[in-house]
C-alpha cells in the first residue's frame, strides 16, 4: 500500500444501477480499512441521493460498469461521474466484475463482524446491487494496489447513510457546514468560518475525517446521541479527566488510525524483478507502520490511567474493551522482541530514515548489520565533507539539510558568499535569503547512502515477516483501536475543547424526543456569535399542532441568519455536542432541506427561477414526516402573482405533512395563511423607523408587523427620484387596504378552529413536559378556563 499523507481522501467507490432506478454503492476507505454499503431507490432524475453520498465520501476513484443500463429518462451513473465529478478518476469495469454472489462471499470472509449482524445473510438477494459493487471495488483495489485484504479485518457497515440524517449537497452549501460562502465578512477583516472549521480542533487526521463525516451525516439514534452527551457531561464536570485524556491522546501519532489499518492489507507475492525500485519504498512504509504501532501501544498505559475512574458508559466501555484488552499487551510484547526499545516515531526526515534503518534489534540478521554499517559510514562521510567545505571555502555557517526527495544538500546564506560561488558547487538554486546547492562528491555519497538505506529496509522487512503475520491475525483489534481513538479525538479535542473555550453555560445539553416539539430558548448562531460579541439570541417553537413558522421582516433584518441558526443547532445536537442555547429540546430530524436565493445556472441552461423550482421540486418529492425544511424566499424570481401563488401552494402542501417548516418571506400576503390554517405561526424581526431610516434590532417577535413601505425607504436611500417614490406609495397603500379587509374576514370565519388548535398544541407540550403532577394539573385547569372564556 502507498503511504498516503495529509487529509487527502482515500476512498474508492463502486457504483451500479438497474432499470428500476435502484442504485448500489460500495465505498472502500483505504485509510481506515472500512467498507460502507448502500442500496437505495434514486427518487430524482438528477441523482440527488447519489450526489449527496458522493459529496459525503469525496472519492478519489469511482468504478462503474459500461453505461448501458441507465433507467429510461435518466443520465446513468457513468455519465453522472463524467459531468459532475470530472476531477475524480473514473474506472469502467466489465459488467461481469459486478458479481453479487462473489460479493456476498467476500463480505462473509473479510468482514470483522458476522454477516448476520449486518443483515446481509438473509437478505443478500434483495441487496444484490451493493454486493455487486463491493465485488468490483475489492477486485480493483487488490489488482491496482497489489495487496490482498486480510480475512476478518474489514469494518463493514450496511446502509450506513440511512441510519443517519441526510443533508443534500445543496443544503450543505447553503448552511455553510464544510465551507463558508465567503471567506471574509463584508466590512470587516474577520475571517468567516464554516461549522467544520469552528470545530476542527482535532489532533489526528482520523478524528478530523470523523468530524466531517458526522457533520455531513448526523446521528438519528437517540440512545447513541445521549451516550455521547453523557460522556461530554462527565468531561465538562471533571477537569482532571478532561485534561488527562487530552494529554494521553497527544501521545498517539497523528496518523495512528491510518497506520493501524495498514495491517489489514497483505502484499501479494511477486518477484523482485517486477517490484524493482518500489520494493524498498514498500518496505519503508511497513517499517514506519511498525514503529508507529509501537508508539501507539506505548501510549495505551497513559490512556488507561486517564480512563480508569471514568463513569460514563462510553468512556467506561473504551476502558474495558481497549485498556483491559490483553491482545494489545501481547502484540506490544511481540513487537518488543524484534523492535529496538529506543526506536521512536519521528517527523524529521533524516531522523525518521535512521530510526527505520535501526528499527530491528542488532544481531538478528547479518546482512542487515552490514547494510547499517554502510549507511552509517556514508552518513558520516557526508557530514565530514560538509566540515571540509566549511574550512576550505571559509563558509562557517554552511548548513546540511536533508529531504526525502533529493537527500542531503548544502544551504548557504547569501550574505556569507563573497563574490561568486566556487565552481565546485552545482545545481545552484536561490531559496529566499539562502542558496541551495550540491557537489559531485555529495551527489555520489547521496546515492550510496540511499542505496544502503534501501538495503536496510528490504532486509528489515524480511526480519519482520513473522511479526507482521502475527499482527495480521489480530487486525480487527487494531481497527477497533483506530476507531476508538478517532472517536475520542472528536469528542475530547473538538466538542469538549470548543465548549471549554466558551463562557460557562453558554453551551447547554440538548434534550431529545421522538415525537415532541422542536423548542430552542435563546438560541445563537454557532459561527457568527464568535465574531459578533453582541449577537442577539432568539427562540423557536415547532410542534405537530404548529408545524410551520413564517418569518417576516425587511431586508437585512436577520431572517436568513435565523433560519441557518436553527438548522446548525439541530445538526450540533444530533452529532452529540452541546448547543449554543439556554435550553433546547429536539425532535430527531431525518432529513434537512434548504432553499435559498439562487443565481442563473448557465451550465444546465437554467434561469434563476428554474433553479429555484428544481430545488423546490426535489424537496416536495423527498420530504418525510420527520424532515426539517427551511425556505428563504420562494417565487420571487418570476411574476409577482405567479410567485405568490407558488409560495402559497407550497406552504399548503407542507402544512398537510408533519414535517417542520421555516419559511422566510417578504410577501406580506402570506401572513393571511395564519388566519386560515391554525398550524401556521407568524413571527417577525423587530425594526424601528427613525428619521426615515431602518434601525434593525434583530429581535424575533410574535405576529405579523407591517413595517410601512420599508422597500420604498431603501429605494429612497438608493437615490430613486422622489416622484417615483410617491407614486409607488400611492399604489401600495391601495393594495394593502384590500389585503387587511380580507384578513379580517378570515379571522372571524376561522376563530373557533384556531382556538381548538391552540388548545391541542398546549396539550401536546404538556404530554412531553418534565414537570410534576401538581404543576401539570394547574396548567390543565388554566387551559380549561382560557378556552371557556375565549382568551386562548
Amino acid at each position: 500500500m502507498e503511504d498516503d499523507t495529509g487529509d487527502k481522501s482515500s476512498i474508492v467507490i463502486g457504483l451500479i444501477e438497474n432499470r428500476a432506478k435502484e442504485v448500489g454503492m460500495a465505498a472502500f476507505d483505504l485509510r481506515s480499512a472500512s467498507l460502507h454499503l448502500s442500496q437505495y431507490i434514486e427518487t430524482s432524475s438528477s441523482y440527488q441521493n447519489t450526489k449527496t453520498l458522493l459529496q459525503f465520501y469525496d472519492p478519489v476513484v469511482v468504478i462503474v460498469p459500461p453505461n448501458k443500463f441507465a433507467p429510461d429518462g435518466m443520465l446513468g451513473v457513468s455519465d453522472l461521474v463524467d459531468r459532475f465529478y470530472a476531477s475524480v478518476k473514473k474506472v469502467v469495469m466489465a459488467r461481469g466484475c459486478f458479481d453479487d454472489t462473489k460479493g456476498a462471499v467476500l463480505i462473509k470472509n473479510l468482514a470483522a463482524t458476522e454477516p448476520s449482524a449486518l443483515g446481509l445473510d438473509t437478505y443478500y438477494k434483495q441487496y444484490y446491487l451493493c454486493l455487486a459493487a463491493a465485488a468490483a471495488t475489492i477486485k480493483w483495489i487488490e489488482a491496482e494496489k497489489g495487496v490482498i485484504v486480510t480475512n476478518h479485518s474489514l469494518l463493514v457497515t450496511f446502509n450506513g447513510s440511512f441510519d443517519h440524517m441526510s443533508i443534500d449537497a445543496t443544503s450543505v452549501q447553503n448552511l455553510e457546514i464544510i465551507e463558508p460562502f465567503h471567506s471574509t465578512l463584508l466590512g470587516t477583516t474577520s475571517k468567516k468560518r464554516s461549522l467544520f472549521h469552528m470545530l476542527k480542533t482535532t489532533k489526528t487526521t482520523g478524528g478530523t475525517r470523523l468530524l466531517r463525516a458526522n457533520l455531513l451525516q448526523p446521528l438519528k439514534d437517540i440512545k447513541t446521541i445521549n451516550t455521547r452527551l453523557d460522556c461530554l457531561d462527565e468531561l465538562m464536570s471533571n477537569e482532571q479527566l478532561f485534561f488527562g485524556l487530552s494529554q494521553a491522546l497527544r501521545k498517539f501519532p497523528k496518523e495512528t488510525d491510518r497506520i493501524l489499518c495498514h495491517f489489514c492489507f497483505k502484499p501479494k507475492r511477486v518477484t523482485n524483478e517486477v517490484l524493482g525500485a518500489d520494493n524498498a519504498r514498500r518496505s519503508q512504509v511497513l517499517i514506519s507502520s511498525i514503529i508507529l504501532l509501537k508508539t501507539a501501544l506505548d501510549a495505551l498505559p497513559l490512556l488507561s490511567k486517564a480512563l480508569k475512574n471514568a463513569k460514563s458508559f462510553l468512556l467506561a466501555n473504551v476502558y474495558k474493551t481497549i485498556c483491559e484488552n490483553e491482545k494489545y499487551v501481547s502484540i506490544r510484547k511481540r513487537v518488543g522482541e524484534v523492535i529496538d526499545e529506543d526506536v521512536l516515531h519521528a517527523r524529521v526526515p533524516f531522523v525518521a530514515r535512521t530510526q527505520q534503518c535501526f528499527a530491528v534489534k542488532a544481531g538478528i540478521d547479518g546482512l542487515l548489520d552490514i547494510a547499517r554499517r554502510t549507511f552509517c559510514d556514508t552518513s558520516e562521510a557526508i557530514h565530514n565533507l560538509a566540515n571540509k567545505y566549511r574550512e576550505e571555502f571559509k563558509l562557517p555557517n554552511l548548513k546540511l539539510p536533508f529531504n526525502n526527495r533529493q537527500g542531503f544538500y548544502f544551504s548557504i546564506a547569501q550574505k556569507d558568499i563573497q563574490g561568486k560561488l566556487p565552481s565546485k558547487f552545482i545545481q545552484v538554486l536561490k531559496h529566499g535569503n539562502n542558496i541551495h546547492c550540491s557537489t559531485l562528491e555529495l551527489a555520489s555519497l547521496n546515492v550510496r547512502n540511499k542505496s544502503a538505506a534501501a538495503e536496510c529496509y528490504i532486509r528489515t522487512e524480511v526480519c519482520l515477516e513473522a511479526l507482521l503475520n502475527y499482527i495480521r491475525e489480530d487486525a480487527s483489534a487494531l481497527t477497533l483501536l483506530a476507531e476508538v481513538l478517532c472517536l475520542l479525538d472528536m469528542i475530547v479535542n473538538s466538542f469538549a475543547y470548543t465548549i471549554s473555550t466558551k463562557p460557562v453555560d453558554r453551551y447547554t445539553r440538548p434534550e431529545f424526543t421522538s415525537n415532541g416539539p422542536l423548542a430552542i430558548d435563546a438560541g445563537r448562531h454557532p459561527i457568527l456569535e464568535s465574531i459578533h460579541n453582541d449577537f442577539v439570541p432568539n427562540n423557536i417553537f415547532l410542534s405537530e399542532a404548529s408545524n410551520m413558522v413564517i418569518v417576516m421582516g425587511p431586508n437585512m433584518s436577520g431572517k436568513s441568519t435565523y433560519l441557518q441558526q436553527v438548522c446548525l443547532i439541530v445538526i450540533l445536537a444530533q452529532i452529540g455536542c452541546y448547543v449554543p442555547a439556554r435550553f433546547s429540546t429536539i425532535r430527531v430530524v431525518d432529513r434537512i432541506f434548504t432553499r435559498m436565493g439562487s443565481i442563473d445556472n448557465l451550465e444546465s441552461n437554467s434561469s434563476t427561477f428554474m433553479t429555484e423550482m428544481k430545488e423546490t421540486a426535489f424537496i416536495m418529492q423527498n420530504v418525510s414526516q420527520r424532515s426539517l425544511i427551511f425556505m428563504d424566499e420562494l417565487g420571487r424570481a418570476t411574476s409577482s402573482s405567479d410567485g405568490f401563488a407558488i409560495a402559497w401552494s407550497c406552504c399548503e402542501h407542507l402544512l398537510s405533512l408533519k414535517a417542520y417548516s421555516l419559511f422566510a418571506t417578504h410577501m406580506e400576503n402570506l401572513s393571511e395563511l395564519a388566519t386560515i390554517y391554525p398550524n401556521v405561526r407568524i413571527v417577525h424581526f423587530h425594526v424601528d423607523i427613525k428619521n426615515n431610516r431602518l434601525d434593525f434590532k434583530f429581535q424575533l417577535e410574535d405576529g405579523p408587523r407591517h413595517v410601512p413601505h420599508y422597500g420604498l425607504l431603501l429605494a429612497e436611500v438608493a437615490g430613486l427620484p422622489s416622484s417615483v417614490i410617491e407614486m409607488a406609495r400611492s399604489i401600495t397603500s391601495k393594495i394593502t387596504e384590500k389585503q387587511i379587509k380580507q384578513m379580517e374576514v378570515n379571522c372571524r370565519q376561522y376563530h373557533q378552529l384556531q382556538m381548538v388548535y391552540r388548545a391541542a398544541q398546549r396539550l401536546i407540550c404538556l404530554k412531553h413536559s418534565n414537570q410534576d403532577e401538581d404543576s401539570i394539573r394547574q396548567a390543565l385547569q388554566n387551559l380549561k378556563e382560557q378556552y371557556i372564556n375565549g382568551t386562548l
